[in-house]
């Protein structure tokens, strides 16, 4: 049953700091809604992180030089593996509705460190109406 026991919304707290998950990141990673910034793709990545939302990585990240079972596996094992403990975005260049490629500086503190990256998002295709996707860290730190 959609939404959980007794039809409930998940009103939790998203990991991405953004609100109640079933308004925030539910909606993206539950595939109703898609990503309108890079910025929100990035927040919708690191809750789907948060709570093992493989498919929706893997849909968001495109690796043709991997097998889709070998990212799976490695997702898995990261999402186990790893205690998200919380999210701070430091700086947005581009990536807006309009545009169709972004960066995303941000810290994502975890059980035992912090990650510091820059990210690069992209249009699908280079559309101005394709989904975002995430390309790779630009500079990463921990």
């Amino acid at each position: 049953m959609p939404g959980g026991f007794g039809g409930a919304l998940d009103q939790s707290p998203c990991p991405c700091g953004g609100g109640a998950y079933s308004r925030c990141c539910g909606p993206l990673h539950r595939g109703e809604q898609r990503a309108m910034s890079a910025e929100q793709l990035m927040r919708s990545r690191y809750s789907a992180f948060a709570r093992g939302e493989i498919d929706y990585l893997m849909a968001t990240h495109p690796e043709p030089e991997l097998s889709a079972q070998q990212r799976r596996r490695a997702l898995e094992r990261s999402c186990r593996q790893t205690r998200w403990l919380g999210l701070t975005v430091l700086a947005v260049s581009d990536g807006g509705p309009n545009d169709l490629e972004g960066t995303v500086q941000f810290e994502a503190r975890y059980r035992g460190g912090v990650l510091k990256e820059t990210s690069l998002f992209q249009r699908r295709g280079g559309a101005a109406d394709g989904p975002w996707l995430y390309v790779g860290a630009l500079k990463l730190e921990g």
